[in-house]
């Protein structure tokens, strides 16, 4: 099957997960985009979607399902959502739609994390990925400077020639060049930089399963999450 191909399957396996009368999280990206569609099949049955991203807001919303801000509820079943990459640990690296301090909030809701990903994201290290930080603009060369001095090389993301906004109004610092091979300390470090507003490390809040799509059909992979 095409890329395309298993992003649908999974997203339609991730129903699986959803809870008849409940809110469910919903991420961003292509992934999660295959999930929203499925989900339009079942939007009778659920009460509705806290959404991570304006885009994903907006699909949801044209597909008849209602959204609510985060801070109309006290707590979600499942967030459903995808990676850039994911480790055998359920630690992942995400932000490659820039939508990850959104994705962290919604994904502190929810009970559950349910990955989302085709094969090619299931990684034995973090890093190859470009880590995704979103930083306060004024911050972003210190920023810079601080992961050059883990070898790592960092740049601003730009789009049509400008440095890309997030839906928060902050920038995206790219980082390449980092092996990440201690998730959690990593992730704890970063987040204290002066100027980070998330770090698209996902350890902490890491994944408690992961619906993968192979050539041999979906694979359920389970994490015990004790950080």
């Amino acid at each position: 099957m095409t890329q395309d191909e298993l992003k649908t399957l999974v997203g339609q396996a991730a129903l699986h997960y959803v809870v008849p009368g409940d809110i469910v999280g919903v991420g961003t990206g292509s992934t999660v985009n295959k999930f929203i569609d499925a989900l339009a099949s079942m939007k009778a049955q659920i009460k509705g979607a806290v959404s991570s991203s304006n885009a994903s807001t907006e699909r949801l919303q044209a597909l008849g399902i209602p959204v609510f801000d985060a801070n109309e509820v006290t707590e979600l079943s499942v967030y459903i959502d995808g990676a850039d990459e994911i480790d055998g640990h359920g630690f992942m690296v995400k932000g490659g739609g820039a939508a990850l301090t959104r994705e962290k909030i919604v994904a502190g809701l929810a009970r559950r994390f349910v990955c989302i990903a085709d094969e090619s994201k299931l990684v034995k290290v973090l890093g190859n990925f470009p880590l995704p930080v979103e930083v306060i603009p004024m911050s972003a060369q210190q920023v810079m400077r601080r992961f050059a001095a883990l070898n790592g090389t960092a740049r601003v993301r730009v789009k049509d020639g400008q440095p890309l906004v997030t839906d928060n109004g902050q920038w995206i610092v790219d980082v390449t060049g980092l092996q990440i091979s201690e998730p959690l300390a990593f992730e704890s470090e970063v987040s204290q930089w002066p100027g980070v507003v998330t770090v698209g490390v996902f350890a902490h809040q890491g994944a408690d399963i992961c619906v993968l799509g192979t050539g041999d059909g979906v694979k359920t992979m389970e994490f015990a999450r004790g950080g």
